[in-house]
C-alpha cells in the first residue's frame, strides 16, 4: 500500500503578506484530504523535513529584489543534506512582492534546479504595490482574489500528489 503523500510548505513573512498566501495554500492543500500537509516557518525547517515530504511549496517575500534571508538561511541549511535524494520531486513557488518578484521567483527555481525538482505550476507572484518604507514596512492584507490564487495553488499541488500525477 502506498504511504500518504506530504505537501511541505516552506514560508518566511516579515510584514505578514506571505503567511497569509502560505496559509491559504495550507488551508487549499488540506480540502484534499488525502495529502498530509506540512506548513513549517523556514527558521524552523531544514533537510529532514523535505525528505520526508512527497512534493514542495516555497512562500518567501521579495526583499531587495531577492528570496528573504530566512529563506535563503533554508536553502543554505538544507541544500547538500538533500542533494541527490529529492530529484524528481514537484514543487511550486509563491512570492508576495512590493513591485516585481521575479528575481526571487527565479532564485527559488535555481535551487529547484539543483536539487533537480520537477515545476508544476507557474511561480505565483502576488504584488502588494508597497514602494515607501512606511508601506513596506507595514502589516499587509492579501486580496481576497490573491488569497484565492493561492488556495487554488495549494489544492492543485495536493491534488496532484494524491492522484499520482507528480
Amino acid at each position: 500500500m502506498d504511504h500518504a503523500k506530504t505537501l511541505l510548505i516552506v514560508y518566511h513573512s516579515h510584514t505578514g503578506g506571505t503567511r497569509q498566501l502560505a496559509e491559504a495554500a495550507c488551508a487549499g492543500a488540506q480540502a484534499e484530504g488525502g495529502v498530509t500537509v506540512r506548513l513549517l516557518h523556514a527558521s524552523a525547517a531544514g533537510a529532514q523535513d523535505l525528505l520526508d515530504a512527497d512534493g514542495y511549496l516555497f512562500a518567501t517575500p521579495e526583499n531587495l529584489a531577492a528570496i528573504s534571508g530566512l529563506m535563503k538561511d533554508f536553502f543554505d541549511r538544507s541544500y547538500y543534506g538533500v542533494l541527490d535524494r529529492i530529484q524528481g520531486r514537484p514543487y511550486a513557488s509563491l512570492v508576495c512582492a512590493g513591485s516585481d518578484g521575479s528575481n526571487a521567483a527565479r532564485q527559488i527555481a535555481r535551487i529547484a534546479t539543483g536539487w533537480r525538482l520537477k515545476a508544476v505550476a507557474e511561480p505565483l507572484i502576488v504584488c502588494t504595490h508597497a514602494q515607501t518604507p512606511e508601506a513596506i514596512l507595514a502589516p499587509k492584507q492579501i486580496a481576497a482574489a490573491d488569497l484565492a490564487a493561492s488556495h487554488a495553488l495549494g489544492e492543485a499541488l495536493a491534488t496532484g500528489l494524491a492522484l499520482g500525477v507528480f
